[in-house]
């Protein structure tokens, strides 16, 4: 009997085995909660419209998830440039002809309905680079290859950034340095790029942290024993970055200076941006450990806390459910997460495109979450990035959906050609 149909009579009689319940599972729980607490922060505000939309977009959702996880491979990676393309005509239009919401020019109106190209973007940037990287002869290290990946990655970016919608372009930086880890560039390299943000933000409290976090910067630096020049090259450029925070500071508009003012101290603002930040943490504290029970938290039901449903909707489960659905939360996103990160590793041999998809999902759901749920506890700047499967918006959650069944189809062709 024939390899090819020894394989045939395996798939009949095993199908189960070639699909990923456990994240499929993990994922369908994370949007019933989702469900759950949209409708919770939408009873008593007379939006109930918004959890009706947030239903139809989960199943939509599912169905699409579903079907992603058996498209072949090579149809994936050739859509991919097409769906770039795509996504960089409608960042364009969106500048020209797109809906202003809170100050960020990001969406287009189409047949009645709303959607975020930046959102899309994010998939289609992931894909794209997958490809090239999975090209033959790529070379992380040669100038001309990674070159080619810094220009894909800068096009979106550079569009999102003019919207202007910088805690999305913040997804993208992540995005990237996680792709260049996964493929293996100088820890060093990146070093220096995960450092820089860092000593940025310190240096907005003063200049004492801005020479203290340099330091340790360049102690750490230091025990990489790299040559001398390429040691005081990081220094220089971590250093520049963190030194001209306060002067570009100055150049962003209001409401973001205002937002940053907030993270560094929530109660500069008590009675403006600070606010919603103020009573997220309270709705935090105020679940203790098993809620006040569905439909009862305070500063849901009074409505305390502005479009609960999307920047700090991690208040509700936290506040009607408690510690423990909290942790339910954190817990099934962890999950996801790990699991993307399996996936895409034992994924490396067979599939290296389908390695960097896994891997790049994951990046972007754990940085979706870290972000949210930072804002939702005042621990790091309002800067309107949703958490995903629970937070309201149809764009986002079906580029979400899009990246799950993207892991389970790598899942699902590591297991097939396990067989081969």
């Amino acid at each position: 009997m024939s390899q090819e149909r020894d394989t045939g009579i395996y798939l009949k009689k095993n199908p189960g085995e070639f699909f990923e319940w456990s994240s499929f599972l993990t994922t369908i729980t994370l949007t019933a909660i989702g469900l759950i607490s949209i409708y919770s922060a939408t009873f008593d505000a007379g939006m109930s419209s918004i959890f009706t939309r947030q239903l139809y977009y989960s199943i939509f959702g599912v169905v699409l998830m579903i079907g992603i996880t058996f498209i072949p491979e090579r149809w994936i990676s050739g859509f991919s440039i097409v769906f770039y393309g795509l996504t960089i005509l409608l960042l364009i239009s969106v500048l020209i002809i797109g809906k202003e919401i809170n100050g960020t020019k990001g969406w287009l109106s189409f047949g009645g309905f709303n959607f975020q190209p930046a959102e899309f973007a994010k998939l289609s940037t992931l894909l794209i680079l997958a490809n090239l990287i999975s090209t033959k002869g790529f070379n992380i290290e040669a100038l001309r290859d990674f070159g080619k990946l810094l220009l894909i990655f800068a096009i979106p970016v550079t569009l999102i950034f003019l919207q202007p919608d910088h805690g999305t372009t913040t997804v993208f930086i992540a995005l990237f340095i996680g792709i260049l880890y996964w493929i293996g560039l100088d820890l060093f390299i990146l070093f220096i790029l995960v450092s820089a943000p860092l000593v940025v933000i310190f240096s907005l409290l003063g200049i004492g942290y801005f020479v203290l976090s340099l330091s340790v910067f360049a102690i750490i630096a230091s025990l990489f024993k790299r040559k001398i020049w390429a040691t005081v090259l990081g220094i220089v450029i971590v250093g520049v970055a963190g030194y001209s925070s306060n002067l570009l500071l100055e150049k962003l508009e209001p409401y973001q200076k205002e937002r940053i003012a907030i993270f560094l101290d929530p109660g500069s603002h008590p009675k403006k941006q600070g606010y919603n930040v103020i009573q997220s943490i309270l709705a935090v504290g105020n679940g203790g450990l098993t809620g006040t029970g569905f439909l009862q938290g305070n500063q849901t039901r009074l409505k305390y806390i502005p479009a609960q449903w999307t920047d700090f909707i991690f208040s509700v489960p936290t506040e009607e459910f408690g510690f423990i659905g909290g942790v339910l939360v954190l817990g099934l996103l962890a999950f996801l997460i790990i699991r993307s990160m399996r996936i895409a590793s034992g994924s490396a041999f067979h599939s290296k495109f389908l390695s960097i998809v896994s891997f790049g999902g994951g990046v972007i759901i754990l940085y979706h979450s870290l972000i949210n749920i930072g804002m939702a506890i005042g621990i790091v700047p309002v800067m309107g990035i949703p958490l995903p499967f629970l937070s309201s918006g149809g764009s986002f959650l079906i580029t979400n959906f899009c990246l799950v069944g993207l892991m389970l189809n790598a899942y699902r062709n590591q297991k097939l050609k396990k067989l081969v």
